[in-house]
């Protein structure tokens, strides 16, 4: 089993790929009362295009279809759902779908291998048929629904696809009412078969576990064989420009809401160390403790803390900013002056360690809980990054890395403006 340390918090990981090709990673924390597992399956919304074996045709799926398998696979055969098995457990499980990965998980305090024997079965088991997959049609038109009247989604939908000409990003995940009227029981055990296998898979477990042991458990209940079928995914070409430029829309809300997405270019470049120096770079300019938040927060002009977050994966990367303000526009350009600022004028060293230190300790505090190690270490596995990495490369930064940052994504030709509006 390899074992991977990182001293300055004094936190392991171990991690041993099966014989099937399933990799299992262990991150013991003694002590802890909680217990936390997430099944990983390296298949998401963006997947929608791929190719099976030698062949050189194109497989093309509805939009969606992640999504509505991560709902299918709770139900089983007996009619029982998988979800009410482990409540009655007294565990807390779910699941969810991003662009890049379904999850499945729980958490506990007790009861935790009879629920990894419910757990570890209906992911290895789907059942699906005609009239469960017709059944659930109308439950995700109606969560589809919910979020066309959502103001956040439609502010962040309505971001990407201004930034995105061909990438499936700007396609949300659940699809859309005339995608999933495609999808039938065929179509969902095509990707469960192809997709569903060992080695595109991995599971994360933290608590207070011993590595051997925990391991040993995990291997007695696998029941799925290596697939041996390669699979590749296929993506549109997206150029580096933007698609369009800015876009507004009226809803039911109180006060107007705005989004700035930066498309960042897709490079062959450290995503740990730019990531890190973007969260301290939005600090910086825009943070809690920033000039810009502080004047503009006292001029009545925003209510509430901005979130700045740097999205990325294997085939899309961006920035995005968030805000509410009663004036949206002027909010926009007091940003935009405050970045020419810095760029103009750098960032002073006092500023710099400030912020460094506060984003460490946010990273530090993030291995204080089970289900958030065990979400980092899921997310960055599919990333194709090792978690601890972020410690090591916190030591390179400099201020000048930062400034360099500054320049070259957040510019006006890589800009786009989202604005959701009252009626």
């Amino acid at each position: 089993m390899q074992i991977i340390e990182n001293s300055k918090i004094k936190e392991k990981m171990y991690i041993e790929k099966l014989e099937n090709g399933l990799t299992v990673m262990i991150i013991p924390k003694k002590g802890a009362q909680k217990k936390y597992i997430i099944w990983g399956v390296n298949f998401g919304s963006v997947d929608n295009k791929f190719i099976i074996g030698d062949s050189e045709e194109v497989t093309h799926i509805p939009d969606g279809i992640a999504h509505y398998l991560e709902h299918k696979m709770f139900e089983q055969r007996t009619g029982i759902n998988s979800l009410d098995t482990l409540s009655s457990l007294g565990v807390d499980a779910n699941a969810y779908t991003t662009n890049n990965y379904t999850a499945y998980l729980y958490e506990c305090t007790d009861n935790f291998y009879p629920a990894l024997d419910e757990f570890m079965d209906y992911v290895q088991n789907p059942y699906y048929t005609a009239e469960n997959v017709e059944k659930e049609r109308g439950i995700i038109e109606q969560e589809i629904a919910m979020y066309d009247d959502e103001p956040d989604w439609a502010l962040y939908m309505n971001t990407l696809k201004l930034m995105y000409h061909n990438n499936p990003i700007r396609i949300d995940i659940a699809g859309t009412k005339e995608s999933i009227s495609k999808i039938t029981e065929k179509t969902l055990y095509t990707i469960y078969n192809n997709f569903y296998t060992p080695e595109n898979m991995s599971i994360a477990v933290c608590g207070d576990f011993e590595p051997e042991e925990i391991l040993s458990e995990i291997k007695n209940r696998m029941i799925i064989k290596n697939n041996n079928q390669k699979i590749t995914r296929v993506y549109s070409e997206e150029p580096e420009e933007i698609k369009d430029k800015k876009k507004e829309v009226q809803m039911q809300i109180s006060m107007p809401m705005f989004m700035l997405g930066y498309k960042v270019p897709m490079v062959n470049e450290n995503m740990v160390k730019k990531d890190l120096a973007i969260e301290i770079l939005g600090n910086i300019i825009i943070g809690s403790s920033s000039k810009l938040y502080k004047r503009l927060y006292e001029e009545g002009l925003i209510l509430s803390e901005f979130s700045f977050d740097f999205e990325f994966a294997r085939n899309y990367s961006h920035v995005i900013i968030q805000g509410s303000s009663k004036n949206p526009e002027k909010v926009i350009e007091e940003i935009k002056n405050e970045m020419e600022f810095f760029i103009n004028q750098g960032i002073s060293d006092e500023e710099f360690e400030r912020q460094k230190k506060k984003v460490y300790g946010n990273l530090v505090k993030n291995y204080n809980d089970v289900s958030t190690i065990g979400n980092m270490a899921m997310s960055n596995y599919f990333k194709g990054i090792n978690m601890f990495l972020y410690f090591e490369e916190f030591e390179t930064l400099s201020k000048e890395y930062l400034e360099e940052i500054l320049k070259n994504i957040f510019t006006e030709d890589k800009k786009v403006i989202s604005i959701v509006k009252g009626i």
